[in-house]
Parts: structure tokens; sequence; C-alpha cells
């Protein structure tokens, strides 16, 4: 199982739920996804959730997960077979399950900007419209 990595270089983005972010480990396999900023960066004694995400994003170390997954047949047929777990029900990421239950996830890091997310109606609307202004003459 595989997926992409983007730098996060916008505090908002580091605080906001509706960005995955993700940390890897010295081999490029994902130790952990979330809806919250991480890693949290500590340069005091009890730093606030900007002043953390901020250190994070100046340092380099905020990536926000592409929500592009790549699967062996076997990995993949795995994975829909696994019961959902409590820490992905509680974040709402499913790739939780797939490391909950000891499945390795690839995250090759890109450099780059992604393109705008589809998540929900509003976000296809706005997306539907950028290509068609796009396409227009």
């Amino acid at each position: 199982m595989a997926t992409l990595s983007l730098p996060l270089r916008d505090v908002e983005e580091m605080l906001s739920p509706s960005v995955v972010k993700v940390v890897s480990d010295a081999r490029g396999e994902a130790l952990y996804f979330s809806r919250g900023p991480i890693p949290l960066v500590r340069d005091g004694a009890s730093p606030d959730l900007r002043a953390a995400a901020a250190a994070a994003v100046g340092r380099g170390l905020a990536r926000k997960h592409v929500g592009l997954y790549v699967y062996r047949r076997a990995a993949l047929l795995r994975f829909a077979a696994l019961p959902p777990c409590p820490l992905e029900e509680a974040e709402g990421l499913e790739q939780l399950r797939a490391l909950h239950h000891g499945m390795r996830i690839r995250v090759v890091e890109r450099e780059g900007v992604a393109g705008p997310a589809v998540d929900t109606a509003e976000d296809l609307e706005r997306v539907r419209a950028l290509l068609a202004a796009r396409a227009a003459p």
C-alpha cells in the first residue's frame, strides 16, 4: 500500500481538520495520519497549538497527505476485509485501519502544491467551475 505527501507551508492548513497530516519514519513508512496538527513541536514548557503548528511548518516537518492510494491486489483484498478500529472511527481516516492491523503504508514525499480537494458536493461544483473556465476559449 502506498500514498503521497506534500509539504505543508501554511499554518491554517496545518490547523485545519479537513487537511490530513502524515508523519513517516526514516524508511518512508507511515507512522500516523491525523486531522490534527502533527507533529506537535514543543519549543517551550506549554506551547499553544498555533505556535506548535507554526514551528512544525517552519521547520519543514509538516506533511499533507494526498488522498491517492496504490495497492497491490493482495493488500487491497486484505484491507477491504479488515474491521474498523477505534482510531479510524475517532479521526474519520480509513488508513488508520491499515496501520492498526499491522499493514505498512509507504509514503512517497513529493514537492509542489496539490490541486483542489474534492471532499464535498460544494468542492465538486467548485472544481467543475474551474475546469469549465479553463476549457472556455
